[in-house]
């Protein structure tokens, strides 16, 4: 599939670090900024018009032929672009150049639509830089405050504001778009699979059931900063002893749960070889299948630490940074799309753990999903992969879908 190789092959080098093979496409620095202008140039080598809304998403739009006005009830389709530190190739930009593929595959079958269609690119889906996910789907839908997004600071100390303001955006017009519900009629986001159930049943695609609820919380450990040869053991009020126990409580506890939780990210002050930490900051990042469970499940961890962490002698606060609600996808968008699909054969339904900005869509508008092979099972690691025979046949069953929803009248 031409198309799509042609334009996979166009962005494999942007962002990528030579030492790890990874990518760090962070939101808004000069990775995302080259892939913003990719994202123009390919919709405009399609005559499809752009525009970066108020919240730094990315639209392009293809209309049918005579349309006047504002855009309504179209077929949005699209993921992100940004990256996890380190991250592989596929995570969100799989999605956004197979939606461009699907638009020329639409185009060689002589389809004119009937109602818009439009590719997106959501800003800073990952939360890599500035700590909470789904930056960009989050504003728009008002599940994040303008303010608190703006306030999000980076490693570096730059806030948000500051990030948008050196890209040349102006971020006091962040917020809610009042216009989301009206010009989205459905949003199908495809995504390589973050996990091995495709591999496990030798299935190219599957259509996407649900997002299990997850959150981040942050455990700030606060002991006092010595020295590590000269203080004696039964003098210390060493953080990292109390944090280092928590990483196993989480492990022990998501086991108990059937649940998954994880200590990914850490801060130590100050951070000297020959120093005891004064602080400990870390970030868990919880999953389960329900929401009581999820519920039960941070609860304990944080209980728990909290009883090691006075042992210890060390304070312990812990802060919600972020927490998602189980996302039912709709039935009848659902069903909608299996109906698509029929023609390539049966198609398997899952749910996934992984957070997506289909998810937080989902509260304003009809979502549903795609999810492509990925036989590896890795995601977050540059060994994240898809075969590029399952990414055209993903190109093939997101432009079936396209098809059959702009060609016939919205049942939804």
């Amino acid at each position: 599939m031409k198309a799509f190789d042609e334009l996979w092959a166009s962005i494999l080098e942007v962002g990528r670090d030579r030492h790890t093979n990874g990518y760090r496409r962070f939101a808004w620095g000069d990775a995302d900024l080259t892939l913003r202008e990719w994202f123009s140039d390919s919709a405009a080598r399609r005559g499809m018009d752009v525009e970066e809304d108020r919240n730094g998403n990315l639209w392009a739009w293809w209309l049918p032929p005579g349309y006047r006005g504002e855009p309504r009830e179209a077929f949005v389709t699209g993921s992100h672009l940004d990256s996890v530190p380190d991250g592989g190739a596929f995570d969100g930009p799989l999605g956004v150049v197979s939606a461009f593929a699907a638009i020329d595959v639409v185009r060689e079958r002589g389809i004119v639509p009937d109602r818009p269609i439009a590719v997106t690119a959501f800003s800073d889906e990952e939360g890599a830089r500035f700590g909470v996910a789904c930056i960009g789907s989050q504003l728009s839908t008002g599940a994040l405050a303008p303010g608190r997004a703006l306030s999000l600071r980076d490693h570096d100390g730059i806030t948000l504001a500051e990030a948008m303001t050196r890209a040349g955006r102006d971020p006091v017009h962040l917020g809610a778009d009042p216009a989301l519900a009206a010009r989205v009629g459905v949003f199908v986001e495809l995504h390589v699979e973050q996990g091995r159930a495709l591999d496990l049943i030798d299935a190219p695609v599957a259509v996407a059931s649900s997002i299990w609820p997850h959150g981040r919380w942050e455990f700030l450990f606060t002991g006092e900063a010595n020295h590590a040869g000269a203080t004696r053991l039964v003098d210390r009020r060493d953080p990292m002893l109390s944090f280092a126990s928590a990483v196993h409580l989480a492990r022990a506890a998501a086991l108990s749960h059937e649940a998954v939780a994880t200590f990914g990210k850490v801060q130590v002050l100050p951070n000297g070889t020959n120093a005891i930490a004064s602080e400990v900051r870390a970030w868990l990042d919880a999953r389960a299948a329900d929401e009581p469970t999820l519920t039960r499940l941070v609860a304990q961890i944080q209980a728990e630490a909290a009883a090691r962490a006075h042992a210890d002698r060390i304070d312990l606060t812990v802060t919600a940074e972020s927490v998602a609600p189980i996302v039912e996808f709709p039935a009848e968008v659902r069903d909608r799309l299996l109906r698509s699909l029929a023609m390539l054969g049966e198609v398997p339904i899952l749910p996934t753990a992984a957070g997506h900005d289909a998810g937080i869509l989902s509260e304003k508008v009809p979502t549903a999903m795609l999810f492509v092979r990925n036989p590896t099972g890795v995601s977050h690691s540059p060994a994240e992969f898809a075969e590029p025979t399952d990414c055209h046949h993903g190109v093939r069953a997101l432009a079936q879908v396209m098809t059959d929803w702009v060609t016939a009248p919205v049942t939804t």
